[in-house]
């Protein structure tokens, strides 16, 4: 089996090929630039360069694994379909009245989030179901004919049903969109309890219309790429990556396209577990810093953390999902001033046309371009595909410097110092609330900028040991091609309940899920999880605790006391718990590169093949050594201050910490004692 994973970026797309033999440390890689608005050319170049690289037998199975922000950029654009809303007679406002909390307590300027669908395109109708499932009130089925049909003389074929306590009994939902097809059949309907069968109608409400804005924008998107394939790689099955670090099928991504919506930088916490299992490590920090955006997230006794209570555009996402923290601006983030204050972000040049630096006609300075000028670049990137261009690095930066009364260096220096203590104000927060202190944890750097950026932001942290993968601009790709499939069921509950028959339903059901979405022969095995979200009687918000295998109802309550104890420092192992919700995910395992043996790669101690200047925390190096990762046999080291270049970024060793290569290609920097 040959394994292609692809993630579209906002600057790059970028490819990881495995051929089914080679180490971890051997994948094939790729990148090309995006091409937005038509994302799907740069997914065909990048394909039209890498099939004569690849070698395959004629019936060898291709499995490709796309990790995308189609979705993402749909909903934060509002560039989605034009959507009508059904929901239970008396509750016509639930989009715009949400949850009684406030998304900015310390932005006095800060205003509701817009519903993605008008008040005018919610339509009311009579019917009722109680919460444990009985019907109060009979489905008026030609009330919901009837908003259809105003709904399609306004433009509208998309509809959302989300009718009060449907995950409980979704029989009317279901006769709505029966008695609507039958009527209108070209209309698309789209069922709240099938998206996600939870309790809380604002979210599922909410999850129903996020899947409907963005369906449209992705099958046309999918198609477009499937089209493709069916021409260039007529073997070839194309999967989706998801939100929870798993993949589907394209054609389950084209019905549920809301688990998409994180799936790009979710990827890249899968690729981060993967390296940890290979390299012995269990407690990891990740940075990804591409184009746009910097993201974090963290790894904990070898297991990505699970959230519930993520958001999208400033909607809630109660899906299980990779927790992903934005940290700040990218490497191709606008840097500008705000009277005399320095800024970086949240603006990005993209792709195009990109840094000032690229010579595509970008005026502005970015991050990028302050690395260029720091020194942190040399003359070429790609392997010298893509030639920098100093002077209009330059010239972008010098209104910046003349504000600020400094050259342009210093500017440059000035702004890679504000990104980075932006970044540990956010940085700092987020480890808190989980717990965990910086100093014990390996930050691992990918992205095009990560590598770059990422040892400033350890040192600041306190962070005392850094890990570089191999291929780390194009890692969010490898963790596409190494990625399982997941499925996540859930089953909202109250009161007292018998939790293992619900287990057993929940388990059936993802067993039934994997079966229709990859050829059995394919999988290596299979794995169960159970989860359960748990309270305290009486308390508002509940706890997402896992239950060991087979683990029942005992299990569950110990395990919630511990982790009660963990975050809030305090539990009660006597008083009365409730059950709020219960989860099941299956694994399916795919075949993945072994760690691979770079023993031999290198000459073991480098020798520098350069020197050039360097700015760095306010001070000139003259001459700080260059070397080609390449040259970097295992466990040869280098002293910072100094630059190892790769092909598809440069890594900077600070001043304090050694770089050592390690025995699968990847690179370790270590603070000196």
């Amino acid at each position: 089996m040959i394994r292609i994973g692809i993630d579209i970026g906002g600057t790059f797309t970028d490819f990881a090929v495995w051929q089914g033999k080679e180490g971890f440390d051997r994948i094939l890689t790729h990148k090309t630039p995006s091409t937005p608005p038509d994302f799907a050319e740069g997914i065909k170049t990048g394909l039209r360069d890498l099939l004569p690289r690849i070698e395959r037998a004629p019936d060898e199975p291709i499995l490709i694994v796309h990790g995308m922000t189609v979705g993402t950029n749909t909903v934060i654009e509002r560039s989605g379909a034009p959507l009508a809303l059904l929901v239970t007679e008396g509750f016509k406002d639930i989009l715009r009245l949400g949850r009684l909390r406030v998304l900015k307590p310390f932005d006095m300027f800060s205003s509701r989030v817009e519903p993605l669908i008008a008040r005018s395109e919610v339509y009311e109708i009579a019917e009722r179901t109680a919460p444990e499932g009985r019907e109060i009130a009979a489905l008026h089925a030609e009330a919901c004919v009837a908003a259809a049909r105003d709904a399609k003389a306004k433009g509208i074929t998309t509809l959302v049903v989300c009718f009060l306590h449907s995950y409980a009994a979704p029989a009317h939902e279901l006769a709505a969109r029966d008695a609507i097809l039958a009527a209108e059949p070209d209309m698309d309907v789209v069922l709240s309890h099938e998206v996600w069968p939870q309790e809380g109608e604002y979210e599922r409400a909410t999850l129903g219309v996020l899947n409907a804005f963005v369906k449209p924008v992705m099958s046309a998107y999918l198609g477009e790429v499937e089209s493709f394939l069916a021409e260039e790689l007529p073997e070839a099955r194309l999967f989706v990556a998801k939100s929870n670090g798993g993949m589907m099928s394209s054609a389950e991504a084209r019905v549920f396209p809301v688990h998409t919506l994180l799936s790009g930088p979710a990827a890249g916490v899968t690729a981060t577990q993967f390296l940890g299992q290979l390299t012995g490590q269990d407690d990891l920090l990740t940075m990804d810093m591409g184009g746009t955006s910097t993201d974090m997230s963290l790894v904990r006794d070898g297991r990505s953390i699970t959230s519930t209570g993520s958001e999208i555009g400033d909607f809630p996402l109660t899906l299980p999902v990779t927790t992903i923290e934005a940290m700040g601006a990218g490497g191709g983030s606008i840097l500008w001033t705000d009277g005399a204050v320095l800024r970086a972000g949240p603006r990005s040049s993209g792709a195009r046309p990109g840094p000032a630096c690229y010579g595509r006609g970008g005026t502005e300075p970015t991050l990028s371009d302050a690395y260029l000028l720091c020194g942190y670049l040399g003359d070429a990137l790609l392997g010298g595909d893509l030639i920098l261009d100093r002077a209009a690095s330059e010239a972008a930066f010098a209104p910046i410097a003349e504000t600020l009364g400094t050259g342009t260096a210093e500017a440059a220096d000035n702004a890679i110092t504000v990104a980075t203590a932006t970044m540990v104000g956010r940085a700092m927060p987020y480890m808190a609330r989980l717990g965990v202190d910086p100093q014990q944890l390996t930050l691992v750097l990918f992205g095009g900028a990560g590598s770059i950026h990422g040892p400033l932001l350890a040192d600041e942290l306190g962070i005392s040991r850094v890990l570089v993968p191999p291929t780390p601009s194009v890692f969010c790709a490898a963790g596409c091609l190494v990625a399982p499939v997941i499925h996540d069921a859930v089953r909202s509950v109250r009161g007292p309940v018998e939790i293992e028959p619900v287990f057993e339903q929940l388990e059936a059901q993802t067993r039934d899920w994997l079966a229709g979405q990859i050829e059995p022969g394919w999988l290596l095995g299979t794995s169960i999880e159970r989860y359960a979200s748990m309270r305290y009687t009486g308390q508002s918000f509940s706890l997402d605790v896992a239950l060991p295998e087979g683990g029942g109802r005992e299990e569950a309550e110990t395990a919630f006391h511990a982790e009660h104890q963990r975050v809030y420092s305090h539990a009660d192992p006597a008083a009365p718990v409730e059950f709020v919700e219960l989860r099941v995910r299956i694994v399916g395992l795919l075949p993945t590169p072994p760690g691979g043996d770079s023993r031999s790669a290198g000459t073991g101690e480098a020798a520098p093949t350069g020197h050039r200047p360097m700015r760095f925390a306010g001070q000139t190096v003259d001459a700080v050594p260059i070397y080609a990762r390449g040259d970097l046999g295992a466990s040869a080291s280098v002293d910072g201050p100094a630059i190892i270049d790769q092909v598809d970024t440069s890594i900077l060793v600070p001043a304090g910490f050694t770089a050592t290569a390690g025995e699968i290609g990847e690179l370790v920097l270590e603070r000196k004692a």
